[in-house]
């Protein structure tokens, strides 16, 4: 059966931006989600794509009286009843925090202490000395196992076993993994599981009910991949949102007829986005939305739904990738899984589309290709929590000191280039912060080798 026009309007309002408990992960600790519920008028699409085979899953946010819900869907044939079914919406909401852009945060450590290893190093043998006994019977003491320990390209990378929360998030601390308060419960819970922890850093030395409605779903084949969205534009105010997540086994997807362009990401962010993050994303994709003239499809993720990293939720399981339509998992296996992978690997690829669309910006339904390419991307920001101590206590501190007033600059300047902001203004609130020189106290931070006067340092004294 063939079944080519599907789909029409679904834009209706949504609720409010909702924050995830931060969870670790190896690139930085998650901290907060773009999800599709910051976007008011938001459809969402599933687009499952095997060959010929394609099952769409249509979504909305809908509150309020059903009886005044309605959605038009267009098509060529008539569908088999066998060819149409309704979701779990909690399917979509799964997929939409696995995939959404994601502000992750790192801390930095006493520049004295990098040091001073740096120099250790320097001064060693080169052939690499095995783990420390010290280091390894500190953790035994706290009940924490280091089961295995490697150098990976750029990074140091253990495997970690504990018998309590308490003593492991003690161990990670004391070892400059900075572990954010209130960690223990999600720790703790993890090992109840008996589930082991992947923690890693950079060396320097080699460093370069209700009302919700519940989706509906159609299967067929063709052999064009296409989304009709042009019958949603006609009685429509203003512009629209549209989210497309497709699964491929493949690689990632993008839209041949407009451009698809990825949004900015990996960029180092003020630290007062933490707690804005919501209004930093709106603002970031209207002002990525007008660089483009409003004619460019956005890709905010594409990734191997066999993991992820970091986390903004875990990978779906096979079980809830056949609801969704992968057909191609008939026989993927379910079970318990470590935070990050998926139960079992999973041959998909996700691809997640975002565009804001009206009649005269879009006036051509949609049309995809399955590029091939697997290479993973997502949107990721990041936070860069400075380290507060004594500045004059060593050289490399002061010279540390001096690198974060560039720094906060640079991330000034990026926040204005994402958003359009004013870049006085970001300096500004960063300055209420403590994120200024006026934040460096006893270093000339245009000359960081000089320090307090020694009667200062001596007593602790300006």
């Amino acid at each position: 059966m063939k079944l080519k026009h599907l789909i029409a309007s679904l834009a209706l309002p949504l609720a409010g931006l909702a924050f995830a408990a931060p969870a670790s992960a190896f690139c930085g600790f998650y901290v907060a989600k773009a999800d599709t519920d910051l976007f008011n008028d938001a459809s969402k699409v599933v687009l499952a794509r095997d060959g010929d085979r394609t099952v769409i899953t249509m979504a909305s946010d809908f509150r309020g009286d059903v009886s005044e819900f309605a959605m038009v869907v267009p098509v060529v044939a008539v569908p088999e009843r066998e060819q149409i079914n309704v979701a779990n919406p909690a399917l979509i909401k799964h997929l939409d925090a696995y995939t959404a852009p994601r502000l992750v945060e790192y801390y930095d450590e006493n520049p004295c202490e990098a040091d001073r290893r740096y120099r250790m190093m320097e001064n060693s043998a080169p052939m690499p000395a095995p783990p420390m006994p010290s280091a390894a019977d500190e953790a035994e003491s706290l009940g924490v196992t280091i089961e295995a320990e490697y150098e990976v390209g750029e990074y140091d990378i253990l495997i970690l076993s504990a018998e309590e929360s308490d003593g492991l998030i003690k161990w990670l601390n004391q070892n400059g993994y900075k572990i954010p308060k209130g960690a223990e419960e999600t720790v703790g819970a993890y090992l109840k599981r008996d589930m082991k922890f992947f923690v890693a850093k950079v060396s320097l030395e080699r460093h370069d009910g209700s009302a919700m409605l519940r989706p509906i779903q159609v299967a067929y084949e063709d052999e064009d991949f296409m989304l009709p969205i042009r019958l949603g534009t006609v009685n429509a105010e203003g512009k629209q949102e549209l989210f497309v997540f497709a699964l491929t086994s493949k690689g990632r997807v993008e839209t041949s007829n407009y451009r698809t362009v990825k949004l900015p990401s990996d960029m180092d962010v003020p630290i007062y986005v933490k707690d804005e993050f919501a209004d930093f994303y709106k603002a970031m994709f209207s002002h990525q939305v007008e660089k483009e003239n409003g004619k460019a499809v956005f890709m905010e993720y594409a990734w191997d739904m066999s993991w992820c990293d970091p986390c903004a939720a875990e990978p779906l399981r096979p079980s809830e990738l056949r609801e969704l339509g992968v057909m191609w998992l008939d026989d993927a296996p379910e079970g318990p899984t470590p935070r990050g992978m998926a139960p079992s690997p999973v041959d998909v690829f996700v691809t997640r589309l975002h565009l804001r669309y009206d009649a005269k910006t879009f006036p051509e339904d949609l049309t995809f290709e399955i590029t091939g390419d697997r290479e993973n991307y997502q949107g990721r920001y990041v936070l860069r929590h400075p380290w507060r101590g004594d500045y004059t206590s060593c050289s490399a501190a002061s010279e540390y000191a001096s690198s974060l007033v560039e720094r906060w600059d640079a991330e000034a300047v990026a926040l204005a280039k994402l958003t359009g902001w004013d870049v006085n203004d970001i300096r500004d609130k960063m300055a209420d912060g403590g994120y200024s020189a006026a934040a460096i106290r006893g270093v000339d931070v245009e000359n960081p080798v000089n320090k307090k006067s020694w009667w200062k340092r001596l007593w602790g004294n300006g």
